[in-house]
């Protein structure tokens, strides 16, 4: 009586026995989020091995299955291709955006023994420059995670994205590792590597946040692709060092882009205060905006979204001068190319002498997601009809007042208290004392007003952030503040003010 249910048994053992003799040997991980497609959609490419001969030439099918564990629409059981001489490959096409999906695979008329699992579909950005990319805010009231956003960590690894994120000691790249005693670049594992974990105090960024509310805002899952160092200059990241790959930084951006996927939906970048030297100074403009043109020459994206940060304050004296003219040179990449994007951090509290902290890293997040959003998102509740954020047209003396006027203001310019962070400079660029109300225009939302004392000096220059450490608190009414930059003052005409 029991020989029919031992045959069973041996049934169901030897499909299962089946279904484990394949192997996926590439495509997408686990907590893997892939670039969608402009259908909003992406196309999951898979191959791999069979261990039993038995099974050359039978389908492996693929299903996908959602987060309650119901069959996605027009994803049950499909074929994705024969195993032939022991190998297989095939395509899902057409999945859409969202998540987390766990595909399936299986050989034809076993159960399912092989799966992917929390897969999400969306848009990748890479996160690159210096240390305030990398994140060095206090570990204190950090973003939290969300299960729609997800990083493809400096290990090389997929999972849920957390502060911090860049952790370069145990990165895959000898490029991010530190020196150790015999002054050699070593990786941090094992011990070391968990000490330097629940020892670590700083390291929130704005990578995080930025990702955060970009899925607050579209609905759209967000992976990060962090490859920030700290201390690095432009020369570093020089794209002729690509073929260098994992020894260079920017051949190691380059190649885990290309490992996750190859197509990202756009890059944040955040560096400068390495280059502000009087030798580095004066050639960062040109060594920026070639950077971004051979990026986009890489990635095969010729428009592809670069968000950048204007760099803010130091608590130094030295250099100010190449401070000021690395901030005057990103403010004027914005205009010489086509899909670019900045904004100011001149404003921005500090958690040590140069580094952004981690609240005011969460509002910078968000200033740079209303860019992203006005440019890549216009029709998703009105982001179109944001302006980018106050840019300087022009400064116009008569009558004792210096009417400063703005483009992209939306709505009206505002300040913490009294306006702050205006500075009038001879010729010669000596600064003299001279203002001694500000405000902005009643009648012009977009107009400060500068009431001066005093005879205006011939050629005068008119600064806003001026130095390494300004006070400065002027912003619209979407916390998009006023970057720093100078003006020639221009006398008016008699009578037309």
């Amino acid at each position: 009586m029991r020989t029919k249910p031992l045959v069973i048994a041996a049934a169901c053992f030897a499909a299962v026995a089946l279904a484990q003799d394949i192997r996926i040997t590439s495509g997408p991980a686990d907590n893997q989020v892939l670039q969608r497609n402009a259908d909003q959609t992406a196309d999951l490419r898979l191959a791999g091995t069979a261990a039993n001969k038995k099974i050359n030439g039978k389908e492996i099918e693929a299903r996908l299955i959602a987060a309650d564990n119901s069959t996605v629409p027009g994803f049950d059981w499909t074929a994705l291709g024969k195993i032939q001489k022991l190998k297989w490959s095939g395509e899902v096409k057409r999945v859409p955006a969202g998540g987390p999906y766990r595909l399936e695979l299986r050989v034809q008329g076993t159960e399912s023994a092989v799966s992917i699992a929390n897969l999400l579909v969306g848009d990748l950005w890479v996160l690159a420059g210096q240390s305030n990319m990398e994140g060095h805010g206090d570990l204190i009231d950090v973003q939290q995670s969300s299960p729609s956003v997800h990083t493809f960590d400096m290990a090389d690894r997929w999972g849920v994205a957390e502060e911090p994120l860049h952790t370069l000691v145990n990165a895959v790249d000898p490029v991010h590792w530190p020196l150790n005693a015999q002054n050699q670049p070593e990786r941090l594992t094992g011990e070391r590597l968990e000490t330097f974990v629940v020892n670590r105090k700083k390291g929130a960024g704005l990578g995080l946040p930025f990702a955060a509310e970009m899925v607050q805002r579209t609905g759209i899952p967000v992976g990060l692709i962090p490859c920030a160092h700290g201390g690095t200059s432009m020369d570093q990241w020089n794209p002729a060092f690509k073929d260098r790959e994992g020894d260079s930084l920017y051949g190691s951006m380059y190649r885990r882009v290309k490992a996750a996927g190859g197509q990202v939906k756009g890059v944040l970048w955040y560096q400068g205060e390495s280059d502000a030297n009087p030798t580095a100074a004066a050639l960062f403009l040109q060594k920026f905006e070639a950077l971004v043109k051979v990026m986009r020459a890489d990635f095969n994206q010729p428009d592809l979204p670069f968000y950048y940060v204007q760099i803010g304050r130091h608590i130094d004296k030295t250099n100010f001068a190449a401070w000021n003219n690395v901030q005057l040179a990103q403010l004027r990449a914005e205009t010489d190319l086509p899909h670019l994007g900045m904004v100011a951090a001149v404003d921005l509290q500090l958690d040590d002498g140069i580094h952004i902290g981690t609240q005011d890293l969460k509002r910078l997040a968000v200033r740079m997601a209303e860019l992203a959003c006005h440019d890549l998102f216009p029709r998703i509740k009105n982001y179109g009809e944001l302006k980018r954020g106050p840019r300087p047209v022009a400064a116009t003396f008569q009558d004792g007042v210096v009417k400063v006027t703005f483009s992209g203001v939306n709505g009206r310019l505002q300040s913490d208290g009294r306006i702050a962070g205006f500075s009038i400079h001879e010729s010669n660029g000596a600064e003299t004392p001279m203002i001694y109300r500000s405000r902005v225009d009643a009648a012009e939302a977009s107009s400060v007003l500068l009431y001066v004392q005093g005879k205006l000096p011939q050629n005068a220059t008119l600064w806003y952030g001026f130095g390494k450490d300004p006070y400065c608190n002027v912003r619209d009414a979407a916390d998009l503040a006023v970057p720093v930059f100078d003006l020639k003052i221009a006398t008016a005409v008699a009578g037309t003010r």
